[in-house]
């Protein structure tokens, strides 16, 4: 049964590569790159229950979470074309928008 459920997950790994190949928009291939991690982490917590190695769920767990800060990073990344926290729409005023009432 757990070669079964393997062999489903790896099925779905060359699908995303697929689409991360072929994904006509830029957000569809970040999102292929971000199933695909989903897709190792089950994997890798898989073959430590086949295995009978328990610290293959601790690799599973710093590759998932590896995986959310790259997939927001890069999303991030291609919105803002930078790293750095955007100035636009940030007036620290409380969202009065910097005007005082008197």
């Amino acid at each position: 049964m757990t070669a079964a459920a393997l062999i489903a997950i790896l099925l779905g790994m060359v699908l995303l590569l697929i689409r991360t190949l072929l994904g006509p928009t830029l957000y569809d291939r970040v999102l292929a790159v971000n199933s695909f991690g989903t897709k190792t982490v089950l994997a890798l917590g898989l073959l430590g229950f086949v295995m009978g190695r328990p610290e293959f769920l601790d690799i599973a767990i710093l590759y998932a979470l590896i995986n959310f800060v790259s997939t927001i990073a890069i999303l991030k990344f291609f919105r803002y074309r930078s790293f750095q926290v955007p100035l636009t729409g940030r007036t620290g005023t409380g969202g009065q928008g910097g005007k005082r009432n008197v």
